[in-house]
């Protein structure tokens, strides 16, 4: 995703954690921290492509600097309905720490944030509910749908092109 997004002109960087596993509130203080960062250096806001929790975390950060970002693109990110509504809350607890249901951020995910929002869900995605990730109008401005797994939203063709596609975007 990161090599399509560059080759298409964008100015893509990785959110600088590594592999992510779940929100403290070190780790979200340091990306609140390189989006304004960020959108200060270009002189403009940023788009946030969140892929899973990425997009929790996408959708918050726009929810608290707002002004430091242009739109959110959230793939396969179960931000509506319960949070217990994917295959891997489970596994999230296991490696978090802390139960689905008290985050140690908090945030009412459901909530848009007050800048363009886009859903991208599969109904084939296997691990996030599709109504969980496409969300009702009100929590996002868009949903796009899509047909792959989980997994496929960070590298399938289809799913490089809805964002591209949505990054390019009128609202």
């Amino acid at each position: 995703m990161l090599h399509a997004l560059t080759a298409a002109g964008h100015d893509a960087h990785e959110w600088g954690l590594g592999f992510n596993l779940g929100p403290t509130p070190e780790n979200f203080a340091f990306l609140i921290g390189r989006v304004a960062a960020l959108s200060r250096h270009s002189r403009q806001p940023v788009a946030l492509v969140g892929w899973s929790l990425g997009g929790l975390f996408a959708r918050e950060i726009a929810k608290r600097i707002p002004r430091s970002v242009g739109r959110v693109i959230t793939m396969g990110t179960p931000f509506s309905g319960d949070r217990r509504s994917n295959n891997a809350w489970r596994a999230y607890q296991l490696v978090t720490g802390h139960s689905v249901d008290a985050p140690p951020i908090p945030g009412n995910f459901a909530e848009k944030p007050p800048v363009p929002t886009v859903a991208i869900w599969s109904p084939r995605d296997g691990i996030v509910s599709p109504r969980a990730s496409a969300g009702w109008p009100g929590e996002r401005d868009r949903a796009v749908a899509l047909r792959c797994n989980h997994l496929g939203f960070a590298n399938r063709a289809e799913a490089i092109a809805a964002v591209l596609e949505q990054l390019d975007a009128d609202f």
